[in-house]
């Protein structure tokens, strides 16, 4: 075993069991010591106008089952603690399934956290109302698990794609809710963001190499078409964004009058984004990769032999991108099912047209990406000798790549 595979695997172990110890015992103890001393004025949370606060079941008063209309299921009468807000410390005794439906086998101990609904009454009593369970503790520990398996898996790469993972997420929730919430165009600061977003994650996992420059541009090319396409395809179909509930909710919370029809736009651009990152860096990868195998190649059989490749993976990836969001959609399509409607008059729906176009668009987005990626990887890799004092500074083709210009002298044939 060499010296580098030593450093990583201590490297790595130590990372793994840094994240687990401060993943599963530290920050779920920082969380909660957070949110009791917050200021009353930020908690509780609102939430579509009620008061939501965090609560710990006490002691199980009472166990039955009731009837709710055609349905027979078992409820609980629960003693809680408030643990948080203005009312944190005093107890409460709340009813769970027997004035709304409840999952079989989710009985509640004590112990266990629930968020509560809290409202006051025209007398000045505080009513409280089972409204969810608490779910921090698991979802740290799946996350833990998470980065453990991608460092294990990925190595290196596991790491830098993580750090790009929590770069994505601050951008999208320091930058473009921020900036869509004083009112600015939802689709350009989408665009903005999302290449803002996968350039630095393609970078800082591929680095700065002129493969990741041709992927970085081909991303931003495929982003603007995605736009004008989700432009164009949002006004064919005269979506307004005022589609479901969410939006309704999002007109009455917000200070300031949001472009509904523009943040359907930034939402399609949005959801395109990790498969259009996977297509592009592919297709980027394909094209330096055989070119480093044969540099004989001309710029038609590189760019035809890349694009085989690109064909396969577009059938593939488009297939996926329809799956997540038909699966994403599946209450909907049962709840279709059973109410027997015609599918002209469902298709016709907003919110169903807003997922078909939504489908669509996005896909042509990814078809896009994959001519426009291998075109520009070919022409880059092609005529990289080109580039004289500029090849210094844009780097080495690839990261790690043995096949370079300067190699042309041992060709194997492809064929």
């Amino acid at each position: 075993m060499n010296r580098n595979n030593l450093l990583f695997i201590v490297v790595s172990m130590v990372l793994i069991g840094l994240t687990a110890l401060f993943s599963f015992t530290v920050l779920p103890d920082l969380i909660a010591t957070y949110q009791r001393d917050e200021e009353p004025s930020s908690s509780p949370s609102r939430s579509y106008g009620t008061t939501s606060v965090q609560a710990r079941v006490v002691e199980v008063l009472e166990e039955g089952t009731v009837e709710l209309g055609d349905v027979r299921q078992p409820y609980q009468i629960l003693r809680v603690e408030v643990l948080e807000g203005d009312y944190q410390g005093e107890r409460f005794e709340i009813d769970y399934g027997q004035r709304q439906i409840r999952p079989e086998g989710l009985d509640l101990s004590p112990g266990d956290r629930v968020i509560l609904n809290l409202s006051q009454g025209p007398e000045g009593s505080i009513n409280a109302r089972f409204l969810d369970f608490v779910r921090t503790r698991p979802l740290l520990i799946l996350f833990g698990t998470f980065i453990i398996f991608s460092v294990l898996i990925s190595g290196w790469k596991g790491v830098r794609g993580l750090i790009g993972m929590a770069i994505s997420i601050a951008i999208i929730l320091f930058y473009i809710l921020p900036q869509i919430l004083e009112g600015k165009n939802p689709v350009w600061i989408s665009v903005s963001g999302a290449f803002m977003l996968l350039s630095i994650t393609l970078y800082l996992v591929y680095g700065w190499t002129l493969k990741t420059h041709a992927a970085v541009l081909g991303t931003l090319i495929s982003l603007v078409v995605t736009a004008l396409l989700a432009d164009y395809f949002v006004d064919l179909t005269r979506l307004t964004g005022f589609g479901s509930e969410d939006a309704l909710f999002l007109i009455q919370e917000s200070e300031v009058q949001l472009n509904m029809q523009g943040l359907v736009l930034g939402g399609m651009l949005i959801g395109a984004l990790g498969v259009l990152d996977d297509l592009v860096i592919t297709q980027a990868s394909v094209v330096f990769e055989l070119y480093g195998l044969n540099p004989a190649l001309t710029w038609k059989q590189l760019y035809q032999r890349a694009m085989r490749v690109g064909q396969d993976h577009v059938a593939a990836t488009v297939n996926t991108l329809v799956l997540a969001y038909a699966g994403a959609a599946l209450p909907m399509f049962l709840l279709f099912s059973i109410s027997g409607e015609r599918l002209s008059y469902l298709l016709n729906l907003e919110f169903v047209t807003e997922e078909v176009v939504r489908t669509m668009v996005g896909s042509l987005g990814l078809i896009t990406a994959v001519p426009l990626t291998t075109f520009l990887a070919t022409m880059v890799v092609i005529h990289q000798d080109r580039l004289g004092p500029f090849q210094e500074i844009l780097g080495p083709p690839s990261r790690g790549n043995d096949h370079d210009h300067g190699h042309t002298h041992h060709t194997s044939e492809v064929k």
